[in-house]
């Protein structure tokens, strides 16, 4: 209850700014649900640390906090309970694998086995709770094979990694080689760079500038905006290492009957998402028994602090308001782009202001179900969704922008010669390294230097650069009325 109390009144003032309209009021709408997720995950963080370690400023110290990990993380790994649970999953795996080398006949097999208890339980008159559970198995079973075969390859996959042993928590790039971890070291540093640069580049985040009356306001505004965003993200790893020190000191090694209170409330929510279950039967909590999606962890925190339940709905709040507020952005930022840019500069240039309105209105609405409709193709998930829109962004718009200003020869030509082939090596590079597009496609290519697809603008934003700069040498200069613009831009 406590918990719908904070999501209700949390979003309550986010939904009264959206309702005004407009990109200054989407602007504030952001500006108020920043305020409200950092406040309660600042707070969440700080009453963690000093609950258990008397240290209000986790962000500074928990370098200490990880040696203290990785000591727990080696005795856990030694613990012959610990060691039955890995290899209860690892035979588990191993039976999936079974089950899908011998399709089609483990398919009927299965769906024959399941109709068979079904029937046997009705005719036995057994408890109904217990039919209702084959029930559920029955109505779950994939509807044929192509559908069994990705349910159990995934199965598969997920009982070989909870059987592997844990990561250990100060080994930044973890592989069985120096070739595969040198390989994750530069996709790490490329995937920071396409998001860097990335950020400076999404429309719907330099549309909000221009909320500030002048250049010298938004530079102050930028600079403040990094500083609060900068705290949040030195948070973040200092509240992975409080959870993780919270499971280790406190949950694993717990009778089940003894656990803690935040522990059994939040298991009752979806236990997909947040399940303990006790596999070797010992009645003690061991680590790998332990499955929690990270989004769970952050919810939980606020319990795991011994705050109020109701602090919990404002992060959630703060998350769900952060996402409607970043769509507002992006459908007003490509509605507008579409009816001011496109067609009242090169459709109709006699279209009056309502027309233009109307205009943007259906296109915000075209907009919004193009995308609903690709949402429900599922071509990814959301990591590597908005990854590559970081990418595609950095790729596409960060070298004119900073071509643009700096560089005064860069013509119009010029600038869109080296959109169209930044864009152009990004999307190439996706659609044929993501497994999505190349089963759409059947074209497969080679991974440059081992870069995964969602750090594609390591390619995109040198090509833009460089394809910019060449056709602007090519082409005639600007006017100098467009040389005196860019200098304002510079010293205003």
């Amino acid at each position: 209850m406590e918990f719908a109390v904070g999501v209700f009144f949390g979003l309550a003032g986010i939904l009264v700014c959206s309702f005004l309209g407009g990109m200054r009021a989407v602007t504030w709408t952001q500006v108020a649900q920043y305020i409200m997720l950092i406040v309660a995950f600042l707070v969440t963080v700080s009453m963690i640390a000093w609950k258990h370690h008397h240290d209000p400023l986790p962000q500074l110290s928990y370098g200490t906090l990880l040696q203290q990990l990785d000591t727990r993380e080696r005795s856990i790994e030694r613990d012959p309970a610990e060691q039955a649970v890995r290899e209860y999953y690892r035979q588990q795996a191993i039976q999936m694998q079974d089950r899908i080398s011998r399709l089609p006949h483990s398919f009927d097999e299965e769906r024959n086995a399941l109709s068979a208890r079904l029937q046997e339980l009705r005719l036995r008159n057994a408890p109904l709770r217990e039919i209702k559970t084959v029930e559920r198995e029955r109505v779950e079973f994939p509807r044929d094979i192509a559908a069994a075969q990705q349910q159990w390859n995934q199965r598969r996959e997920e009982a070989l990694a909870r059987s592997q042993p844990s990561t250990p928590s100060t080994e930044p790039y973890p592989s069985p080689s120096e070739a595969e971890r040198k390989t994750k070291r530069l996709n790490f540093v490329l995937l920071v760079f396409c998001l860097m640069l990335g950020t400076a580049s999404l429309p719907h985040i330099l549309t909000r500038l221009y909320t500030t009356p002048s250049v010298k306001e938004s530079r102050n505004s930028v600079a403040w905006a990094v500083f609060f965003i900068a705290l949040l993200y030195v948070s973040a790893p200092a509240l992975a290492a409080l959870v993780k020190y919270e499971f280790f000191q406190h949950l694993v090694g717990t009778p089940y009957a003894e656990l803690p209170q935040w522990v059994v409330q939040w298991r009752k929510v979806d236990p997909p998402v947040f399940g303990i279950r006790d596999v070797n039967g010992d009645g003690i909590v061991q680590w790998a028994e332990i499955l929690i999606q990270p989004d769970m962890i952050v919810l939980a925190a606020p319990e795991i602090a011994g705050l109020p339940y109701v602090v919990s709905g404002l992060v959630a709040a703060g998350a769900l308001a952060a996402a409607l507020s970043t769509a507002d952005g992006l459908l007003l930022t490509i509605a507008n782009a579409l009816s001011h840019d496109v067609f009242y500069h090169m459709v109709d240039r006699t279209a009056s202001h309502q027309r233009r309105v109307t205009t943007a209105k259906i296109v915000l609405l075209g907009v919004a179900l193009f995308a609903s409709y690709v949402t429900s193709l599922r071509p990814g998930n959301i990591l590597f969704l908005v990854g590559a829109a970081f990418s595609l962004a950095a790729s596409s718009f960060f070298p004119v922008l900073v071509l643009a200003i700096f560089w005064r020869r860069t013509t119009a030509a010029g600038a869109v010669a080296g959109m169209v082939a930044g864009l152009g090596v990004a999307v190439y590079y996706i659609f044929v390294n993501y497994p999505f597009f190349t089963r759409m496609t059947g074209i497969f290519g080679n991974r440059w230097f081992g870069v995964d697809p969602i750090a594609s603008g390591a390619f995109g934003v040198p090509a833009g650069f460089a394809v910019a700069i060449l056709v602007s040498l090519l082409t005639p200069r600007n006017a100098p009325v467009i040389d005196r613009l860019v200098t304002y831009l510079r010293r205003g």
